[in-house]
């Protein structure tokens, strides 16, 4: 990028999002040098004035879009240029416009297009006819004798009234192509507008999912995304027909004063004007917003998606335990796998639930001989039958150190066992074991496990098959690398799948690092890694930081400070008179640093205060201690709840109405975002997170639909809800639509579109 563009860009984001410009453009001149995000975030702080994540993206992103922009106008400029066309005017025009859709208005009258009404009448000659009727050349009384000149059998125009037609066409095309009107008109839509949805023809007397939405209508500026996705899934099953209905008499009226009032022939161009709206505006301006709204909806759910995939990845570990991963089942049995500290297999088996006496005594051998701490078992189908037997063979066995049983999401291990990934790491292990070995895993560190997921198959979104899936890639990949690297990788037991997200690595280098510590046995530093192949100086620049390496000569390298600093760390402790170990972890002697000593033009405050933070606690997990939700024993099935009841259980999904929460009975149950808190709650990421342990309170329970209602207010601000109010069933939660907003003036009761897909109860 030249200079000029790159100075112009940072001062047009800087204004955007009221940031210093000096800042914003230090940062893009960081990404322009291949500098990823999470290595400016973390050791570039000086240059950025402390940006974080969230602003550091949001200045990347809007600096592309407006690059974009830059290149889609001087495209556009060649094309007008080239045309003959480019006045000074309209030069001043296209460097005005700030967003892409202002550029398209612009370039439509200049746009090669197919044959239109208006070309035609060109080709008979009809334009200077318009021009007459536009510029004032002839009012409405001198048109019909003006129109007689232009009547030619030869040329297509038999008759006078065939002549004006023609020179409205004309008109109406250039009042459609006008960048003013068509913003005007946009505008007024989207202000005014509603989505108006109603049963496919023929469909009118089906019952379906859909239902709800055969008489619908929402203002277009506030419907929810989840019902904008409904919606449009409701038409791509040709169920739903749906429209934006627009404020067709208001635009007309004030169309025609746009075009018509003060001109001379008012009454052609009162015709122009409605011509223009109906045939021409109306259904492009629909076609615009509905990819508008589709584009919201998107954004929205791939928001939710992320926030949601961001806890569940950052979830707490169990850390290094020898854990049994049990993937429960009735017909094929519970399959089995222990396995070490570090994740290596040590033994598979499968054991029947029907067979309770082998499974138990098969149960005790495992636990005595591997000596395990933890019992991972998959939350899926016999899950909780699954737990019972085993928690009652522990209990019976009357075992010195019992592991302690916890319940796991096995969303997505299905998809990881029948992966290329899971071949490669498990060769010669039955796919259906390799389930079993996954939520093993999974239990001793989610990143690390799930990060072998396609995390669309992890299930914590709403409508995530229906949204742009090139944007939801790029989002949830972005999710994943924030989380892996704030977390950090231990490069000698980590996986290929999970190296690969490190800040400057990727799926190549990835493999040569683990093919390289496989040959050699292991990296003795973090300098070793310049003997991978193909892994350069800028790499290791960008990856080092965020790789740790246990047990190696420098202390440092199982820390998050950076190579580069080293040497200023090592005359930090010069300084003070001890040896390089005797700071770290040593809170009277980081306390007596002065650090305004050692502030430079290369090293600021900021990037100080993070060493000293990391000295404090070289290589901490940011993530919470680990802790298994408690479920009662006496429930296990959503027959067994009963209104009131109190429960402990765990957060796996949030979406925009509420949050899904597991109580243990295989079926989550709903809290509706009403029933969050005693305090008004809009978002429901205010109040809880995927994973977080919460207690909630039985609202109602519907057996029949296999719905649950659940509340975390207290007892006095909970809203007793019908059974009817509670979540609806596994299968319907994959694919159903969002159900319209129920007025606050009644009681919430969710119907089948209100609740999205959660997918982490399913294999």
């Amino acid at each position: 990028m030249e200079p000029s563009q790159l100075s112009q860009i940072a001062s047009a984001v800087a204004a955007e999002l009221a940031l210093p410009a000096r800042q914003v453009a230090s940062t893009l001149a960081l990404f322009a040098e291949g500098n990823t995000l999470p290595f400016v975030a973390r050791y570039r702080k000086e240059a950025t004035g402390g940006l974080d994540e969230t602003q550091l993206r949001a200045i990347q992103e809007r600096s592309d879009y407006l690059r974009e922009l830059g290149d889609r106008r001087a495209a556009i400029r060649k094309s007008i240029e080239e045309q003959g066309k480019l006045t000074p005017e309209l030069a001043s025009r296209l460097d005005a416009v700030t967003t892409k859709q202002e550029l398209e208005d612009l370039y439509l009258p200049y746009k090669p297009k197919r044959r239109t009404r208006a070309t035609i009448a060109r080709e008979r000659g009809l334009e200077p006819l318009a021009d007459a009727l536009w510029d004032g050349g002839v009012d409405d009384r001198a048109a019909l004798a003006a129109a007689e000149a232009y009547v030619s059998d030869e040329r297509g125009v038999p008759t006078v009234d065939d002549a004006l037609t023609g020179a409205r066409d004309i008109l109406s095309e250039r009042v459609a192509e006008d960048a003013g009107h068509r913003g005007w008109v946009r505008e007024l839509t989207r202000r005014k507008g509603s989505v108006s949805a109603r049963a496919a023809t023929g469909k009118e007397k089906e019952v379906s999912k859909f239902q709800d939405y055969y008489d619908y209508a929402e203002p277009l500026g506030t419907i929810p995304s989840h019902r904008v996705l409904a919606i449009r899934r409701g038409e791509e099953e040709g169920v739903l027909a749906w429209t934006i209905a627009a404020p067709a008499e208001e635009i007309i009226a004030g169309l025609t004063m746009r075009v018509a009032h003060g001109r001379r022939a008012e009454q052609q161009l009162r015709l122009v004007a409605q011509d223009a709206y109906k045939r021409l505006l109306a259904m492009s301006i629909e076609v615009e917003l509905r990819l508008e709204l589709k584009t919201r909806a998107d954004e929205e759910a791939i928001a939710i998606f992320g926030r949601n995939l961001e806890q569940l990845l950052l979830a707490a570990p169990a850390g290094e335990r020898l854990v049994i991963g049990l993937d429960p089942g009735f017909r094929t049995g519970v399959k089995v796998a222990a396995v070490s500290r570090t994740g290596a297999v040590l033994h598979t088996d499968a054991w029947m639930l029907h067979q309770p006496d082998r499974f138990a005594a098969s149960l005790v051998r495992l636990v005595t001989s591997s000596g395990a701490e933890l019992i991972a078992i998959g939350n899926g189908t016999a899950s909780r039958e699954t737990e019972a037997l085993v928690r009652s063979t522990l209990r019976d066995a009357q075992l010195a150190s019992p592991p302690q049983v916890v319940v796991v999401s096995e969303a997505g291990a299905s998809v990881y066992s029948a992966s290329e990934l899971a071949v490669a790491e498990l060769p010669g292990l039955d796919v259906s074991l390799r389930g079993a070995v996954s939520i093993a895993r999974r239990l001793q560190d989610p990143l690390a496990e799930l990060v072998k997921i396609d995390p669309k198959s992890i299930g914590v979104g709403q409508y995530q098959h229906d949204v742009n899936q090139t944007r939801l890639k790029k989002r949830l990949e972005e999710i994943v690398v924030s989380a892996v690297n704030r977390v950090g990788v231990e490069v000698n037991t980590a996986s290929a799948a999970l190296l690969a997200y490190v800040s400057g690595i990727g799926p190549t280098l990835a493999e040569n690092i683990v093919a390289t510590r496989d040959a050699r046995g292991g990296f003795p530093s973090r300098r070793a890694l310049l003997e991978v192949p193909r892994l350069g100086a800028k790499a290791f620049e960008q990856a080092a930081g965020f790789l740790r390496v246990r047990g190696a000569v420098h202390p440092l390298d199982a820390s998050a400070v950076h190579p580069e600093r080293y040497a200023l760390v090592e005359r930090i402790a010069a300084d003070l008179g001890v040896p390089l170990s005797a700071l770290i972890a040593n809170e009277a002697t980081l306390a007596s640093i002065d650090l305004a000593k050692y502030v430079s033009d290369e090293v600021g405050l900021p990037t100080l205060q993070d060493i000293v933070a990391e000295l404090r606690r070289p290589g901490r997990d940011p993530r919470a201690a680990f802790e298994a939700p408690a479920f009662r024993e006496d429930v296990t099935e959503p027959k067994d709840l009963r209104e009131g009841m109190q429960l402990e259980g765990v957060v796996t999904n949030i979406v925009a109405f509420g949050a899904f929460v597991d109580v243990g009975v295989h079926q989550d149950g709903l809290v509706h975002v009403s029933q969050l808190a005693d305090r008004y709650v809009s978002d429901p990421n205010q109040v809880v997170t995927v994973g977080q342990r919460v207690k909630v309170r039985v609202l109602g329970v519907d057996l029949q639909r296999n719905r649950i209602a659940l509340t975390m207010k207290s007892g006095a601000a909970a809203d007793a809800r019908p059974a009817a109010a509670a979540q609806r069933s596994k299968s319907d939660r994959r694919s159903a639509p969002a159900k319209p907003a129920v007025p606050a003036a009644k009681p919430f009761t969710p119907k089948p579109g209100d609740i999205a897909p959660n997918g982490m109860r399913f294999r």
